[in-house]
């Protein structure tokens, strides 16, 4: 994509922006049982929540996954049999939160998004080793964790449109009750399917954000 269309879109798009209200984590499996953050993430590689991705992090430096790691509170640690990753960018100028694993087949609501089931209990970090992939035809990584329904990469690195502004980006890590149903991740699952599975299974979940932009 030329900068120059590029800038052009970012001028016609540059009202659509901000699409909190349709994160992952605002769907009913989460509005319904635990609708507040309770687990801390934070990353080795960027720091706290609210960080600033440096180029290494964005498309056009390498586009390292951060590193992250979490921690679940005493009263549901132990209740933990799977984690889940969402990464989303809900300031991306398209109908729901661009979420850095899988494409929507929905033609009204299309979101790309980059989601990540099956995460051991016992695992409360992710690092870019981990993505490395194992089986294509299971949606399996070589951690043993899924990936969600993708186009063609396991992880799309930050690339907002340039001249759009600071684009922020979503990492929400999610406790499950139950793990999900294999079939269901070898199948390449799509965001509101795992939505759907999750339904009466969040213990809790956190959110760690990191913003950037890209100008001309």
């Amino acid at each position: 994509m030329s900068a120059l269309f590029e800038v052009t879109l970012a001028w016609l798009f540059k009202s659509a922006k901000g699409r909190d209200g349709k994160a992952f984590c605002t769907r009913p499996a989460f509005t319904d049982q635990v609708k507040e953050p309770t687990i801390r993430i934070a990353s080795p590689d960027c720091g706290e929540t609210g960080a600033t991705f440096s180029k290494e992090y964005m498309a056009e430096g390498g586009g390292r996954f951060p590193t992250l790691e979490w921690e679940a509170p005493a009263d549901i640690a132990p209740k933990v049999k799977e984690w889940l990753l969402v990464v989303e960018d809900p300031d991306a100028p398209v109908p729901t939160p661009f979420a850095h694993g899988s494409r929507d087949g929905n033609a009204e609501d299309v979101c790309v998004y980059r989601i990540y089931p099956g995460i051991p209990a016992s695992q409360t970090r992710i690092e870019p080793k981990d993505l490395e992939v194992q089986d294509k035809g299971q949606s399996l990584l070589k951690s043993g964790i899924y990936y969600g329904a993708n186009s063609y990469m396991v992880y799309i690195p930050p690339k907002p449109l340039m001249n759009h502004g600071v684009h922020r980006y979503f990492f929400q890590v999610v406790a499950l009750s139950e793990p999900l149903d294999r079939v269901l991740l070898q199948a390449k699952a799509t965001r509101e399917q795992v939505a759907d599975a999750i339904q009466g299974k969040v213990l809790g979940w956190g959110l760690w954000t990191a913003s950037c932009e890209r100008r001309w």
